[in-house]
């Protein structure tokens, strides 16, 4: 679905990020993307939402070079980006109006909005029908982060980004969050790349973990995890002795 081929990206101080970088993702495919702070793993969810662009090398997704953003594309940050005057289904509701003015492409005639009722069904999936008419200050991180997914999913999106989404929870608000993903990941048959830099959460979210370096990160080195999903991991050996491996190898780098 996605290949980086041979891309690279410079800001305009520092060191380049990516040199020659090479990367891989097929369609359905759960990747952790972890390393340590600075390494470029947002610039590379950037690069891969059309927000930031390489100097050298190409991007594509389902063999299309990726020149701008995409409208099958989801991305979610970590600080939700909800509208704080807004309701959460008017929050929830945000993209599809967005949609509609622009079009599905974002540059062509405007198009009607999806229906109502698709929102409504995402807010009952996401536990959020009873908190419709409140507003972000009046939930709490867990209900703000299921917005903000409720936001994404109506779109129908097929790749879905996100950057450190639960990194500001508490830890069984993050746990279920992450449970909740990897359902979402199964039953809409997204590809899923998700930002961290907690070696717990790559080994829980991702059945494939790539691990960068401090720039210039030059390969890409990847770790198979397939007992991500699978039930009773997190309390496994073969999770304990990956975590184990995520930790040496980040202290080597």
């Amino acid at each position: 679905m996605i290949t980086l081929e041979k891309i690279s990206f410079e800001y305009s101080e520092g060191p380049p990020v990516f040199i020659d970088f090479n990367w891989h993702i097929k369609r359905g495919e759960a990747w952790a993307v972890l390393g340590p702070s600075g390494c470029g793993k947002t610039t590379l969810l950037y690069l891969l939402a059309g927000l930031l662009f390489p100097s050298t090398g190409e991007i594509r997704i389902d063999d299309r070079p990726l020149v701008r953003p995409r409208p099958q594309s989801g991305l979610i940050l970590q600080e939700y980006g909800l509208l704080p005057w807004a309701s959460v289904k008017q929050n929830a509701e945000l993209g599809l109006h967005i949609r509609g003015f622009y079009g599905p492409d974002g540059k062509h005639a405007p198009q009607e909005p999806n229906t109502v009722s698709d929102v409504d069904s995402w807010l009952e999936r996401l536990g959020l029908s009873a908190h419709t008419d409140k507003f972000p200050n009046q939930i709490s991180g867990g209900q703000r982060q299921r917005t903000a997914i409720a936001r994404t999913l109506t779109l129908e999106p097929d790749l879905l980004l996100m950057d450190e989404p639960f990194s500001s929870l508490d830890a069984p608000t993050r746990e279920s969050l992450q449970n909740l993903t990897l359902e979402l990941v199964d039953e809409q048959n997204l590809t899923l790349i998700i930002i961290t830099h907690a070696i717990e959460e790559a080994a829980i979210l991702g059945k494939k973990i790539l691990l960068l370096s401090h720039p210039p990160n030059t390969k890409s080195v990847i770790i198979n995890n397939p007992g991500s999903g699978t039930r009773d991991y997190r309390s496994s050996n073969d999770y304990l002795n990956l975590c184990r491996e995520l930790r040496n190898r980040m202290d080597e780098k």
